[in-house]
């Protein structure tokens, strides 16, 4: 990591709440195996309340001085992801007026056969794979079809060479999901599979929350990202409630 390389800024944040979180809640209410939703995760939108957290957050960013704005803009292809940095931008968050870069790499992880079970839905349904991930553990666990995390920083990995090649000294803002805010966190800053976990159960990641990381010259490797702040919300608007939901399938986040 040299100074060359990184961007000056670098904020991580994750969509507004969704309606898989909302229907999730409905599901876990009633007892139910699997939640109840007519769209593939890709196409979830945001709750009415999720389009309310992504303006407020435009907001708290359009308040700011444009230095302490983003000039380049990176999503995850998912529509909820989308739809919260269309509405950020609409709100002033940004500066400038280049393309925002829809990324493949930052789509939620992947749960497979798993996609779409309440906790309770897994042990029913799938017994052998609870049991797998319950002596693997979420880092390792790759349920059929789907990815463990580690395949999530695989991918992770490869973006941030591309952030290194062509945002270099800019105020980079990437809107995701939750596993890859974390996976992210565990690729800059050279987190174990230990540490990673542990702030992974310090509490979810809030919903239009800000990871922040900026450039220090003065780092390891003649410079490198340095946290500044993780899972913030204070600033937000008061009026707009603050969610800490698990993404669409709660029984086998992450």
């Amino acid at each position: 990591m040299t100074s060359a390389r990184w961007p000056s800024r670098l904020w991580i944040v994750r969509h507004g709440e969704s309606a898989g979180n909302v229907a999730r809640d409905a599901a876990h209410a009633a007892g139910a195996e699997r939640i109840e939703l007519s769209h593939r995760d890709v196409d979830i939108p945001l709750s009415p309340l999720g389009e309310d957290q992504a303006r407020a957050l435009g907001r708290w960013f359009a308040s700011a001085v444009p230095d302490d704005r983003p000039d380049a803009l990176l999503v995850s292809p998912y529509i909820r992801a989308r739809q919260t940095l269309d509405l950020f931008r609409a709100q002033g968050g940004a500066t400038g007026d280049d393309p925002v870069g829809i990324d493949e790499r930052l789509r939620e992880k992947e749960f497979g056969v798993l996609d779409g079970l309440t906790t309770s839905g897994v042990a029913s349904v799938y017994p052998d794979q609870a049991e797998f991930r319950r002596i693997l553990g979420k880092f390792y666990h790759r349920p059929p079809g789907g990815e463990s995390w580690c395949d999530v920083i695989f991918r992770l990995r490869s973006l941030m060479d591309t952030i290194a090649l062509h945002y270099a000294g800019r105020r980079v803002m990437i809107v995701a999901h939750q596993v890859v805010v974390l996976c992210l966190r565990y690729v800059i800053e050279n987190l174990t599979e230990e540490e990673i976990l542990a702030i992974d159960h310090q509490g979810d990641v809030a919903n239009c929350s800000v990871t922040e990381y900026r450039f220090d010259p003065e780092g390891p490797q003649d410079g490198a990202l340095q946290l500044v702040r993780y899972n913030d919300v204070v600033d937000h608007d008061p009026s707009t409630p603050v969610t800490a939901e698990p993404d669409r399938t709660t029984g086998v986040r992450g």
